[in-house]
């Protein structure tokens, strides 16, 4: 049976998380049923990733095993049962045995917020309105570029083997109307981009030093990280895959 990888995108402010859950609307579930009516067949998908309520992505992927083999001609009808905040970017045909999750090589996500108050951007980045030094914060992305250990950083009862990410990206950028923290590893933890966020805030507010973060990191103690950032900044830029998962059209 042919697999398939259905690459989305979506505004999570009024979805309970990527993941399916019961009486909860989500991405994964309006998918499901947007499949199911088009090829008239109980349809489950499998996800890449979780994102938490309220979370946005510019790309995200599911995998789904469909008894066709011209899904991708049907992006247009399926995005026409979708609702508004959520779309079909692309239906990628993959080989039998390519995996939307463990078969991602690294995920990008960025982080933003205002210092002003703007009605356009209330519902897509944390309103923030105090001075911070982001040459600080910065500082702190060479720490956490120069670790390998989140264990501060992730949330409780989180079902992993370990706590080791290896990230290539770290860096705080100011745009006109927004500051961003973008950041790329090869795995995130639960909770990991947020506390992150929320600590080096602290850093850039003056309220924490450089120093006071690095034994933060050190710790590998979650309770004295601050994972305060709220979830409408954040935004999962892009999932990485080998080509070789996928074939020509």
């Amino acid at each position: 049976m042919p697999r398939y990888f259905i690459e989305v995108a979506y505004k999570g402010t009024h979805f309970k998380g990527f993941q399916i859950q019961d009486h909860e609307r989500t991405i994964q579930g309006e998918l499901n049923r947007a499949l199911s009516i088009i090829l008239k067949t109980n349809i489950q998908t499998t996800t890449s990733s979780r994102t938490d309520a309220g979370v946005h992505a510019y790309q995200n992927f599911l995998h789904v095993d469909v008894d066709s083999n011209n899904l991708f001609e049907k992006t247009y009808n399926i995005n026409a049962i979708l609702p508004q905040d959520m779309v079909v970017l692309a239906i990628h045909p993959v080989n039998d045995q390519a995996h939307s999750r463990f078969d991602a090589t690294a995920r990008r996500y960025k982080y933003y917020l205002t210092r002003h108050k703007n009605p356009f951007l209330q519902e897509t980045a944390y309103y923030f309105p105090f001075t911070i030094d982001v040459d600080l914060m910065n500082e702190c992305c060479k720490l956490i570029l120069s670790n390998t250990d989140f264990t501060s950083f992730s949330k409780k009862h989180t079902d992993v083997n370990n706590f080791n990410c290896h990230l290539t990206h770290a860096q705080w950028t100011e745009h006109q109307e927004t500051i961003s923290f973008e950041v790329a590893s090869n795995r995130f933890l639960r909770g990991m981009v947020r506390a992150l966020v929320g600590t080096m805030l602290q850093v850039g507010r003056k309220k924490m030093s450089v120093n006071q973060f690095q034994e933060i990191i050190h710790s590998q103690n979650c309770q004295r990280a601050d994972f305060s950032a709220v979830a409408k900044g954040l935004f999962l830029e892009k999932v990485y895959y080998p080509d070789s998962l996928f074939l020509h059209k």
